[in-house]
């Protein structure tokens, strides 16, 4: 496989393949949440941790709890790293969830709802999308930081059979845009990184690609569960579409 060329301060030294053209798009690795999923709002799922009814004065103070507890300085210091191994994630999230008094009994039931496939929605053009790339023979993985084994989550909502590589980074004990992750991801696939779009909503996660030599798209964050993303994008990038 090539790697991405030693660049100076006007550009790279040698003239490379990718330099003089990009080369086509053979794959297409994808980030789980806020790419393709993206997990029930956070009412939602406080009502469901809860059991019981939350009134709308109730439902705002523990959102703006939830709100305030992310510069609470426990919970920071909870977050660097928290993709490198499932205790970690958990951790850093059940952290989180905990420094809301009220929510502090429910942190963990929260963070399973995290792990439950029943509590992601795909996004509404996410199906029609992978299955269009897989249709023209185009090769698709995941990689994720994630605390968990995805794979449950796809094939809940019938969606895992279109991928042939699987990256999750606390497999890996490390996060993207480690270049270990994305080469994993190319190896599994049998592809070239220049061959290769990241499709992501992170700009320095997903983004990060580009230093492996792959392309990468960067999805604006958001996106409500279940709306469409926008990612007839990926197959216009893929020369699928004009």
């Amino acid at each position: 496989m090539t790697h991405a060329p030693v660049c100076g301060p006007e550009g790279p030294l040698r003239a490379t393949a990718a330099a003089r053209g990009p080369l086509p798009v053979r794959a297409v690795l994808f980030d789980f949440s806020g790419t393709l999923f993206q997990i029930a709002s956070y009412a939602d799922r406080v009502r469901a941790a809860l059991g019981r009814s939350v009134d709308g004065a109730e439902m705002e103070r523990l959102l703006d709890g939830l709100e305030a507890g992310l510069a609470d300085p426990e919970v920071v210091r909870a977050q660097p790293g928290r993709d490198v191994s499932s205790k970690a994630h958990r951790h850093a999230f059940t952290t989180w969830y905990a420094s809301v008094p009220a929510l502090a009994p429910y942190a963990d039931a929260l963070y399973d709802q995290l792990r439950a496939p029943a509590h992601w929605v795909p996004y509404a053009d996410a199906g029609a999308t992978l299955e269009a790339l897989r249709d023209a023979g185009i090769a698709l993985g995941v990689v994720s930081d994630v605390g968990w084994d995805l794979r449950p989550t796809f094939a809940h909502h019938g969606l895992d059979h279109h991928f042939s590589a699987w990256v999750h980074s606390y497999a890996y004990d490390t996060e993207k845009p480690d270049p270990v992750l994305f080469g994993h991801a190319c190896g599994a696939l049998g592809v070239d990184p220049a061959e290769t779009l990241m499709v992501g909503d992170h700009p320095a996660k997903d983004g990060g690609a580009a230093g492996t030599g792959l392309r990468s798209y960067v999805l604006p964050a958001g996106a409500a569960p279940g709306a469409h993303r926008g990612l007839d994008a990926v197959l216009r990038l893929a020369g699928l579409r004009p």
